[in-house]
């Protein structure tokens, strides 16, 4: 264990988890209004469902940030971004949503 300036290593290590969990919920709270807008595409029943996708992965970002993992807390903002322009672009091609 290497000490610089009274702190160890792992607790840099720690600091920066923590910092990137909540850089990623805050990214989650950026999103928001790019899922909420989709109803400018969507029918309303689409809008439910894209949503629907972004609650249930905030509430599992704030579940991870709970149980201690800020780490896994990362990917979650990139996977939600990745599911409504995915979930746009299906809609658009297979049921015929425009804008």
């Amino acid at each position: 264990m290497s000490y610089d300036t009274g702190r160890s290593t792992g607790d840099a290590g720690r600091i920066l988890s923590w910092v990137g969990g909540w850089l990623a919920m805050t990214a989650m709270l950026v999103l928001a209004p790019l899922f909420l807008a989709s109803g400018l595409m969507a029918p309303a029943w689409g809008v439910v469902v894209i949503v629907g996708v972004w609650v249930a992965l905030f509430v599992l970002g704030i579940l991870l940030m709970v149980k201690r993992r800020p780490v896994w807390v990362v990917p979650i903002p990139i996977a939600a971004a990745l599911l409504w322009w995915l979930l746009l672009s299906l809609g658009e091609h297979f049921l015929g949503w425009s804008a």
